[in-house]
């Protein structure tokens, strides 16, 4: 058994105080007014609709991940091609995901109306309990992760693995059961949320001519509801498995780069202790945002800049204390590595604020474009999309280098030792760029709470002055919300990277597992991999090896085929509520005049049954291309598999995720009185922008950053089977 270090009881013990915390702030939020009558039956109604959904999906989840769970038990157990931790650390990983969503949902769902009611008094007062409510979805998702991480640590220790590289190996594979729950969620969610939202749209802002939100809209419900499964449920368990992910890819870095060393303990703690002190200082961040009666956007934008940017500042100056104290002798290299990754994680930010929010010029010009019709919305959204993949995708691939080189004392070598390093290096950057997700996962959940306090305003008929702070709020959101999707692609981009060694570590770990179990062969393939480069050779991990092109080639299309058809599911499940919609609108007498009341509870149906179809195909192709690559074209295909879903995945989902915010941005611009303000043809363009966009940046778009990571995580775990065929 290893010797647990002291500094590692930090880890667990934050993930409590982080778990505290946020149920302090659910219990304030508790005790806020909820509002008039009204407000609390609109709230009740949305209440109902997603937790009922959430229940439907979780029954369609757990089928899944006991028939996996029993095909990993078999893998393990009939044919040692697995660690026996697998099946349990991949149930584990699954629950706790689909925990932090469901609590995140919870909190959201009670937060609208009260958000709403704040309102009525001031802007900064709906803001701080929005944004606190968002808070318990943030120090939720940090709590459990590495409250999962904490207790597989001392397990696996307590049970007698010795071998770090194995426990590190084997804790990555509950990435696998969080991947899995997240992409299940973020699929079903976008699908759900989507219908409602572009059948809502359509029909009632360009057909009937009422107002977003409008109570005699018979989908209003299910798009407030939708709001909470899609944007708090499903990106909660995204960014679960993206913290998890990073933590443990490097954590297993630290154990293959260091091994035999004294000091190789401390490597592999290095990212739960960063982790653990990211929460204290996400905390006091989440202290600092506040904002005075009439803000504009820029204004609100600056208060929640103002709690993420002192929190990553702070974490980057802990961090070079954090690796002394650890005794790293390149210290100061891996803490420069670290802050490249919260700088870079910044700069993504601020490159998709500028994108996406109306007050900047890419979005301005696509309401502009609203003049001529909505086709010159569309093209303007798609091309500002486009270009806006620029700073991202250079800011990622500068991370990538910086970090690898800061890991190395900026040795340009790619020996054995230096490739390890300079992984690990790019490992922690990922872990840098996401240690204060306390904060940054806030502003993020946010947006929906802002969003559904808008609708109950408006349901409620509170007043043009509640709406108009709502709609501020919810502006706001929007532009958080993009952020937030774009901080999630890029440290999926580092994550992703890191993952690749940690799936040849596998491979190696595998291959010594088959040994042990007395296959000579696979002896004599052991005493050719030790290292990094000649594990390539070996394998013919070159781009001369048409297995490795056409494997990049397969990660391509998939990413493109996934994106295909979740827009495909998104357009069968919104015709089908645009018909009811039109069906009530036209059947049941008096809803225009608000003399009836619309059958909400049939379009909530629509949505549900639309998500649960829907979502289960494009979630399997994740995990079966990776399975099938590995068995048809080996090693060699699954690397180039990897290769080529990170890089066309994480460009098509910056695009998709910026232009679905620029478009969003660009209605609410011309909602506000501008280029003739609600109801006008210029609204109506927007409008229809905006609906091609929701399936870009809500469906679609952030679930690619979870494809691109569960393939390398089936990869990972599927890896005794592909080596088996060597």
């Amino acid at each position: 058994m290893n010797n647990i270090p002291s500094v590692f009881w930090l880890v667990p013990v934050a993930s409590l105080v982080s778990l505290g915390m946020a149920m302090s702030f659910y219990l304030q939020m508790k005790k806020a007014d909820e509002g008039t009558p009204r407000m609390k039956e609109i709230a009740e109604h949305v209440r109902h609709g997603a937790m009922a959904y959430l229940k439907q999906q979780y029954k369609v989840v757990t089928m899944v991940f006991i028939v996996l769970a029993v095909i990993f038990s078999v893998m393990a157990y009939g044919f040692q091609l697995q660690n026996p931790w697998v099946p349990f650390a991949f149930l584990t990983g699954g629950f706790f995901s689909g925990l932090a969503g469901f609590f995140g949902m919870k909190t959201a769902t009670y937060a609208s109306a009260r958000t709403a009611n704040a309102a009525r008094k001031s802007l900064d007062a709906g803001l701080k309990v929005a944004f606190r409510s968002g808070a318990v979805m943030g120090l939720t998702v940090v709590g459990l992760g590495l409250l999962d991480i904490a207790i597989w640590f001392v397990v696996l220790n307590a049970a007698g693995v010795n071998s770090l590289i194995t426990i590190t190996t084997t804790m990555l594979t509950f990435g696998m059961g969080a991947s899995t729950q997240a992409l299940f969620a973020r699929v079903g969610g976008g699908i759900y949320t989507k219908a409602a939202d572009v059948g809502a749209d359509i029909v009632g802002k360009v057909e009937a001519d009422i107002p977003e939100d409008d109570p005699r809209n018979p989908a209003t419900i299910a798009d407030n509801v939708g709001d909470n499964v899609g944007d708090v449920a499903g990106m909660g368990a995204d960014l679960y498995e993206s913290y998890c992910g990073s933590i443990l890819s490097t954590a297993a870095l630290g154990a293959t780069a260091y091994l035999g060393t004294q000091l190789q303990l401390n490597y592999v703690i290095a990212p739960m202790i960063i982790a653990a002190v990211g929460i204290f200082l996400s905390l006091f961040g989440i202290f600092l945002v506040r904002t005075e009666e009439g803000a504009s956007m820029r204004q609100l934008l600056h208060s929640l800049g103002v709690g993420t940017n002192v929190s990553a500042a702070l974490i980057a100056v802990a961090t070079f204390a954090i690796l002394y104290l650890l005794g790293i002798p390149n210290w100061i290299y891996v803490s420069c590595s670290v802050v490249v990754g919260l700088l870079a994680g910044v700069i993504i930010g601020q490159a998709t604020e500028y994108y996406t929010s109306h007050s900047y010029k890419p979005t301005q010009e696509i309401s502009a474009a609203s003049q001529t019709g909505a086709a010159t919305v569309i093209i303007k959204g798609v091309g500002t999309g486009m270009i806006s993949t620029m700073v991202p995708v250079v800011t990622i691939s500068v991370a990538i280098m910086l970090s690898y080189l800061c890991a190395n004392g900026f040795n340009l070598d790619v020996n054995a030792e230096a490739l390890s390093k300079g992984l690990y290096g790019v490992g922690i950057a990922a872990v840098g760029m996401l240690s204060t997700l306390g904060i940054t996962l806030a502003t993020d959940a946010y947006g929906p709470i802002a969003d559904n306090a808008g609708g109950n305003a408006e349901m409620s008929e509170l007043g043009e002055e509640v709406r108009k702070r709502t709609d501020a709020l919810d502006a706001l959101g929007n532009t958080t919300a993009a952020t937030g999707k774009g901080f999630a692609i890029g440290s999926a981009a580092l994550t992703a990277l890191a993952l690749l060694a940690s799936y040849i570590e596998e491979i190696k770990e595998a291959v010594q597992r088959l040994a042990n179990a007395g296959d000579q062969h696979m002896a004599e393939v052991l005493g050719q991999i030790g290292d990094i480069p000649s594990f390539m050779n070996y394998f013919q991990v070159n781009l001369m090896n048409p297995k490795v092109i056409v494997g990049v080639f397969i990660g391509a299309m998939a990413a493109f085929l996934f994106s295909g058809i979740t827009m495909g599911a998104v357009g069968r499940a919104a015709e089908d509520m645009v018909k009811e919609v039109r069906r009530q609108f036209r059947e049941i007498a008096g809803i225009l005049e608000g003399k009836a009341t619309p059958d909400y509870g049939r379009c909530v149906e629509i949505s549900t049954r639309s998500a649960q179809r829907e979502m289960i195909f494009p979630s399997l192709l994740a995990i079966i291309i990776p399975i099938v690559v590995g068995l048809l074209l080996g090693v060699a295909g699954v690397l180039g598999l990897l290769v080529g879903g990170l890089a066309a995945g994480f460009t098509l989902a910056i695009f998709m995720s910026n232009a679905g915010g620029a478009w969003d941005n660009a209605k609410k611009m011309v909602e506000e009185g501008n280029f003739g303000g609600k109801g006008s043809e210029c609204h109506k363009a927007t409008v229809v922008g905006d609906t091609v966009g929701d399936p870009f940046k809500d469906t679609s778009g952030p679930s690619l950053n979870i494809l691109i990571k569960l393939m390398s995580m089936v990869s990972i775990v599927m890896a005794g089977l592909t080596v088996a065929f060597i």
